[in-house]
């Protein structure tokens, strides 16, 4: 104590001064610290408490009713099962992931690795521009495309290349700033050990990118098995399990399901349009728990993990 009252008294106000501005500016950190929190926590609310109130109340509607035959036994007009709107999604997915996968993956390539001067910039701007449509627009187009000009009628193709063009930029997208964050000397070793430019792409660099082009197809996925407008004006609706015929055969969906049945006067056509939900809810979460697992075995490729 005596030590401390000769060093403070042997202190010039120089030091005091400093010793005071050091705890003041401690103090403002700790404080912007708090609130920086804070604000994070209350984001995470806003953000995940709209998310648990609506799975809540679609889970608290549908689970006392809830019947699993409804998995495996088609429906008419609100009655029944919904196997055919299971089968009809789960297609449309499929067909999705092919279509919307390939040409997505293909225009993302090109624009991070070959494309130069103009072209490129009017092919983003496109994609940004096509990303921007309203879906039930694309929907429209579609109707008046495919089932009024080409004569598909309502059909699983017709609503197949609606759902594509949606996911398309996506995909691309997400391919495109995926290879550019793939380090450049990657690509340099790989010229330095001889390898063909096709051969570096495939085996080093679409490797290092698989997290992020991942992500972008499955959210992709994601959002055309939540869409309902665009389906409407190409898909149509049956109650028959979807067929393998492309065009001039309707095809069921889950989301159909959903808007259609709850607005019947029917109790059991509501309590479909709930199972419905809950089906088209656990779908989602399939594909973010798959979307994980992939970015987590494909992230020993990347350069972060090695680190």
């Amino acid at each position: 104590m005596v030590g401390l009252s000769l060093g403070q008294e042997g202190a010039t106000p120089g030091d005091l001064l400093t010793d005071s501005s050091a705890r003041t500016a401690g103090r403002g950190r700790r404080i912007a610290n708090g609130a920086g929190w804070g604000l994070g926590y209350l984001a995470l609310v806003a953000i995940a408490g709209p998310v648990v109130w609506v799975l809540a109340g679609v889970f608290a509607r549908a689970l006392p009713h809830w019947q699993w035959k409804v998995l495996w036994t088609t429906g008419a007009a609100g009655t029944g099962g919904l196997l055919n709107e299971i089968v009809g999604s789960l297609l449309l997915l499929l067909g999705v992931a092919i279509l919307a996968g390939a040409v997505g993956l293909g225009t993302g390539i090109y624009l991070a690795e070959y494309s130069k001067g103009r072209l490129g910039g009017f092919l983003r701007t496109a994609s940004e521009v096509l990303a921007g449509i309203p879906s039930i627009v694309l929907g429209y187009v579609g109707y008046i495309a495919f089932v009024v000009t080409f004569h598909w009628s309502f059909s699983l193709l017709a609503g197949l290349i609606t759902l594509t063009l949606m996911g398309i930029p996506y995909t691309a997208k997400s391919t495109e700033l995926a290879l550019r964050q793939v380090p450049t000397g990657y690509r340099e070793g790989a010229d330095a050990l001889g390898m063909p430019a096709t051969h570096a792409l495939r085996r080093i660099t679409l490797r290092t990118a698989l997290p992020g082009i991942a992500t972008g197809l499955l959210v992709a996925l994601a959002l055309s098995l939540g869409e309902t407008a665009p389906l409407l004006y190409t898909a149509g609706f049956t109650s028959s399990l979807p067929s393998l015929q492309l065009t001039h055969a309707p095809v069921a969906y889950l989301t159909y399901a959903v808007w259609t049945f709850y607005n019947q006067p029917s109790a059991q056509a509501v309590d479909l349009s709930y199972d419905a939900a809950v089906i088209l809810v656990v779908l989602l979460l399939v594909i973010l728990v798959v979307s994980r697992l992939v970015v987590g075995r494909s992230q020993r490729y990347s350069e972060t993990s090695g680190r």
